[in-house]
């Protein structure tokens, strides 16, 4: 057994040990040591990394009571090594530990939920919970949870005989064999967990919840704490400054002016919709009634307007409407459509002949194609 070092001090940054092991593979090394203050992957945190002597750690597992530290290199065993964590990885998974603790703690106690998913990822920690929670709840949470933190309180860790464990009234999502350690957060939270805390709750700094979403039956919560939370915070307010400057309104008012703009464009995109409209009703009409194929060519045309002018010179065509967006150069977007005959055979000889692909039914086709616009209207008209 690896004697835990972390256990006793979770702020140990340097520790002195000896290999007892060292297995290779092809692409990487374990090493085993008689003690050790890297923490192994266990309850939804990854391994510590940092360096064994100058050789760095890239994961740290644990097997059968047995820590392996993952390198690149092998170190052979009875070599006295002295290591170091990546303490500001350790520190930063310390602050959202211990913020998971508060949050979760906090909702059980409300609203007696249990945590059935917890992940500390790089980014930020989800939290899954098996009951809903509203934004206007999940805002109380956070603000209880950012008093218990000012609160600066002691956070207890323990090691409870069996018989005092029986009569402790604890949260935890596995069955726990052998001795169980127990971390307290006095009148917040009381849970079974193996990972390293900070000692107060003051050293987590702040906490904030950033969204939460439906997750199989209950919530999936994001949860940033300490140095992520304050970065979210500045990137949040480069953002808002920005938007300020662009819209020439103050900071607090750049929600309101962004709505305003938001209005101003969708009546834009309408009065756009409608010249647009106007427009495919003029090129349609200069087509003779009755005429036998039409086709129009234009540089710019989303799609949905060329489906619609497609529409209407079907209805004055007896035979096949084709619309071509683009440019000789670059090529052309294509829509063909009829209400008489069937287009797809005429899809088939553009893509044969012009290096096209597309299809469609037998009533309207699309595709692109490489021709020139006078190649292609020889074929069409």
């Amino acid at each position: 057994m690896t004697k835990k070092l972390y256990d006793e001090n979770s702020y140990l940054k340097e520790f002195t040990a000896t290999v007892t092991d060292c297995e290779s593979t092809a692409d990487t090394c374990r090493i085993l040591l008689d003690r050790t203050t890297f923490f192994p992957e266990g309850g939804g945190q990854a391994g510590d990394t940092g360096l064994l002597n100058n050789c760095e750690v890239l994961d740290t597992q644990e097997e059968n009571g047995l820590i392996w530290h993952y390198t690149a290199l092998p170190i052979p065993p009875g070599t006295h090594i002295t290591g170091q964590i990546n303490w500001q990885k350790r520190f930063d998974r310390m602050q959202q530990h211990s913020a998971e603790h508060i949050v979760s703690g906090l909702i059980h106690k409300h609203f007696h939920y249990n945590n059935v998913g917890f992940h500390l990822g790089e980014a930020e920690t989800t939290l899954d919970f098996d009951g809903p929670i509203t934004k206007k709840e999940l805002l109380k949470i956070e603000q209880e949870a950012n008093r218990a933190v000012w609160d600066n309180l002691p956070i207890e860790i323990t090691y409870p005989s069996p018989k005092t464990l029986t009569e402790l009234k604890y949260r935890s999502k596995i069955e726990i064999e052998g001795q169980v350690r127990i971390v307290t957060i006095p009148g917040i939270d009381i849970c079974a967990c193996c990972a390293p805390h900070v000692s107060r709750t003051g050293e987590i700094g702040l906490i904030k919840l950033t969204g939460v979403q439906s997750h199989r039956g209950g919530v999936r919560i994001c949860l940033l704490a300490g140095a992520r939370a304050l970065t979210d915070y500045e990137e949040k307010e480069q953002n808002t400054k920005a938007i300020s400057a662009l819209l020439s309104v103050k900071e607090k008012d750049t929600a309101k002016a962004v709505d305003r703009l938001k209005q101003e464009n969708y009546d834009l995109t309408g009065q756009i919709l409608k010249l647009k409209k106007s427009l495919i009703h003029q090129k349609a009409a200069a087509i003779p009634d009755r005429s036998k194929n039409a086709a129009f060519f234009e540089q710019d045309m989303d799609a949905a307007t060329a489906r619609e002018l497609v529409n209407l010179l079907t209805k004055r065509c007896t035979g096949i409407a084709g619309v071509f967006i683009g440019t000789d150069a670059t090529g052309y977007r294509y829509i063909l459509g009829s209400a008489s005959e069937d287009v797809r055979p005429l899809c088939r000889q553009l893509n044969e002949a012009f290096h096209g692909k597309g299809g469609g039914k037998p009533e309207m086709v699309q595709g692109t194609l490489h021709g020139t616009e006078e190649e292609l209207r020889s074929l069409l008209l």
